[in-house]
């Protein structure tokens, strides 16, 4: 018996071949793999002196041979194959275990393009595609973490077509990904990201118990490791949704670096945030922008829950809890919450793509401040009926906020500013058309997701004063521009002090006049955030 193994990833691989060999196969390698398993004293005879075929330009032509590429493809079952393959001393390779050159790694490390294109594999996924075309009598293997089940499966007789058809599987779908990877770079290189062809290509990470509804089936995928490599479960099964409104939760607590921040997610939306001096007085006083809204939802702490916060949080029904670590006294006090689910998901410097000129897009942090992990990927995408659209990821940049301009003749003092600045990265996390109150660090009242931005205006307004909770003196922010001045109107009835927006309405002169007759502070960003 022959196996083949020629890794760029060579965790395990020497244990892998060592066993290997004690079940009788003999080792076929090249490169660096060979030198790996030479070293450590484990019998293999090079590809090159097995075809007695010459590597040749530099490493690119090794393995594609027909003894190579016979020896897998070959028929056992089919006598003219046997033939053919017993005429040109073909002699069959019954294991292949590739993984490719780390093509994604390099981009990320180098923009040298001479260097990213000698990191495409050629002969490797033909291997693999070989090897998997011809599962009926080879097994395939991509990934080390496969080796002990493989190994465990050999030693008791456990080679079976059902075993080789899930390493089949798994064999296509490694090359569909690499290959993926690959046209997504070119087209970003190339053409911004938009070719004639794009590709959505993600790992499993979990199955969800169900997909949005109960008859719908779901699961958790990530594009490179993001996922596998942040995210720890320590209490409840997470479901489609859950993933959902982690998503828009941690987005938002994590918009502000190591700021101590609280976001409150229901059904997508914020329904409550604030940045205090203490997690547990965020907490509180995001809870109290709508606790109704809040109960049975998704609470995002970025920093660490402890045993004062977590008594706090246990008064009400919260469903999932995501921090950057939960103390052990806390998770104590969670354990009679038998619906909760808590996740940590701790920010790693080396598991972001980091960008400190945005907000909501990425963190950049020292690697012990204790953070949510917070990463947008270059571009996003919607499925529609057909199809999908796809788009630039949209971010916030500190930059817009911080240029953005004084359109009247009153300004805001520096607790109002930052109050403006919380307010409008709410109001552009949240779905179209939103408005977004804040005062003292704290959301105060929010309408989303209406059709009307006066209408949002009104439902924010009711449910405050539902919640009893005055907004005199209080921050106001929308994501895109008022078409007329009545929203300023209403904003001045309601007490604001400021507002932030985009700007850029063809009455924009009648909104500034609106707001210097009411004495408040308004500043245009020039940036629009629409969330669909």
């Amino acid at each position: 018996m022959k196996a083949l193994l020629s890794v760029s990833d060579k965790t395990g691989i020497v244990e892998f071949a060592r066993e290997l060999t004690k079940l009788g196969f003999e080792i076929l390698s090249t490169g660096g793999t060979l030198k790996v398993l030479i070293d450590s004293n484990i019998k293999a005879t090079e590809v090159s002196s097995y075809t007695q075929s010459p590597e040749l330009f530099d490493g690119r032509v090794k393995t594609l041979h027909p003894k190579i590429h016979g020896g897998i493809l070959h028929r056992r079952d089919n006598a003219q194959d046997i033939e053919q393959a017993k005429a040109h001393n073909i002699e069959p390779i019954d294991l292949v275990c590739v993984n490719l050159y780390p093509f994604y790694e390099t981009t990320q490390r180098t923009n040298d393009f001479d260097e990213i294109i000698e990191n495409i594999d050629i002969g490797g996924p033909s291997m693999v595609r070989a090897a998997a075309k011809a599962y009926k009598s080879v097994l395939v293997i991509t990934s080390p973490s496969d080796y002990p089940t493989i190994i465990n499966a050999l030693k008791i007789g456990g080679n079976t077509l059902e075993l080789r058809e899930q390493m089949m599987i798994k064999a296509f779908s490694h090359t569909a990904h690499y290959d993926a990877t690959i046209a997504n770079y070119m087209n970003t290189r190339f053409y911004e990201g938009f070719g004639e062809s794009v590709f959505i290509s993600g790992k499993r990470v979990l199955q969800t118990r169900y997909g949005e509804n109960p008859h719908q089936k779901g699961a958790l995928y990530e594009f490179d490791s993001f996922y596998s490599t942040n995210l720890h479960i320590l209490k409840g099964e997470p479901s489609f949704n859950n993933f959902t409104d982690i998503h828009s939760a941690v987005r938002l607590a994590a918009s502000f670096g190591d700021k101590k921040a609280v976001s409150i997610i229901k059904h997508g939306n914020p329904c409550g945030f604030a940045m205090k001096d203490s997690l547990l007085k965020s907490y509180q006083n995001a809870l109290a922008c709508d606790s109704i809204s809040a109960y049975g939802g998704v609470v995002a702490v970025n920093g660490v829950v402890d045993k004062a916060l977590a008594q706090e949080m246990s008064k009400t029904f919260i469903e999932v809890l995501v921090a950057s670590d939960v103390t052990q006294d806390a998770l104590e006090i969670f354990a009679p919450k038998k619906r909760m689910k808590i996740f940590t998901l701790p920010y790693h410097s080396h598991s972001q793509n980091l960008d400190s000129s945005s907000v909501g897009c990425t963190n950049a942090l020292a690697e012990s401040t204790p953070a949510l992990a917070l990463l947008l990927d270059p571009m996003d995408f919607k499925h529609i009926s057909g199809g999908f659209v796809y788009q630039q990821s949209d971010c916030i940049t500190s930059d817009e906020i911080a240029n953005s301009k004084c359109q009247g003749k009153v300004r805001a003092d520096s607790s109002t500013l930052q109050d403006l600045h919380i307010a409008y990265v709410v109001a552009a996390l949240t779905k179209s058309n939103c408005i977004a109150y804040v005062k003292d660090g704290a959301l105060l009242a929010i309408g989303m997701g209406m059709t009307s931005r006066v209408d949002a205006q009104r439902t924010a307004l009711a449910k405050a004063r539902d919640m009893g909770l005055d907004t005199t003196g209080c921050a106001m922010a929308s994501e895109a521009f008022f078409p007329f001045r009545d929203s300023v109107d209403l904003a001045a009835q309601a007490g604001v002090r400021a507002i932030i927006q985009p700007g850029g309405s063809l009455r924009d002169e009648e909104v500034i006049a609106a707001a210097n007759e009411h004495n408040i502070a308004l500043y245009f960003t020039g940036v629009r955030h629409f969330l669909h």
